[in-house]
């Protein structure tokens, strides 16, 4: 059985042989879901061609959960102090680079121009490696507030930021999908190396092009769940409508 995403057959038959499904989320709920978008600023995206390729998939499935009720983050890091042990693991230039890259206003902190971002997308600031660390950013509790339970993860980059944020997010009881072709990750195969851990031990992993079909199967049954939470919460974001972006 191969899977849409290139993860490795060995890792793909075992992993149905245990629970008899390639998936492990067979459908989502579109107006629980939310697109979380780690580091795609502008200093990251200007200095890598691959994360450049990626912007319209992004676009894409951001366009694709606001049209079927769900929720769109966008998260940025941030360095108010430079960590106590940065220098020492990454060296004093690179350690130095992302410290200056993370201020105010800096390049680190900056979304990217080309990502379609709208009004009522929410905008998270971390202050580590990921988004659902405790302390470290309050992306949970903004997502908890309207009814969240699944997460769809891009961004850059998979084998740090981005699975950093879905393994602490695993551990909160999200449901969480990696979306393998909205990620972007360090060479020598470390990208493919953390979505196939992933997908066999934490979550599930899917292409875009899939992700987007499973917000849209149940488009209808959608509307009234989106629209009592709008009520509920006071949140603005537009009507339900099968416009898929």
């Amino acid at each position: 059985m191969k899977h849409p995403s290139g993860i490795p057959e060995k890792i793909v038959r075992k992993v149905v042989a245990r629970r008899g499904r390639l998936h492990a989320f067979e459908s989502i709920q579109a107006c629980r879901t939310a697109l979380v978008v780690i580091d795609l600023d502008t200093a990251t995206v200007g200095a890598n061609e691959e994360c450049q390729r990626l912007v319209p998939r992004v676009n894409a499935v951001a366009s694709a959960v606001r049209s079927t009720g769900g929720v769109v983050a966008w998260v940025t890091s941030h360095m108010l102090a430079m960590p106590r042990n940065f220098a020492a693991i990454l060296g004093d230039e690179l350690a130095t680079k992302y410290f200056n890259d993370g201020q105010p206003n800096a390049a680190g902190t900056t979304l990217w121009n080309e990502l379609d971002t709208a009004p009522h997308d929410l905008i998270a600031i971390k202050a580590g490696a990921s988004a659902f660390f405790p302390g470290k950013c309050d992306l949970k509790e903004r997502l908890d507030v309207l009814g969240i339970d699944t997460l769809l993860i891009a961004g850059a980059v998979t084998n740090v930021c981005c699975e950093s944020s879905a393994r602490d997010a695993v551990e909160l009881d999200y449901r969480v999908i990696m979306v393998s072709d909205v990620l972007s990750g360090h060479a020598h195969g470390l990208h493919e190396a953390t979505l196939a851990t992933f997908y066999r031990i934490f979550g599930d992993v899917r292409p875009s092009g899939e992700v987007i079909d499973l917000l849209c199967a149940a488009l209808p049954e959608q509307a009234a769940a989106a629209d009592e939470r709008r009520a509920r919460t006071g949140w603005s974001q537009p009507p339900v409508t099968a416009d898929r972006g």
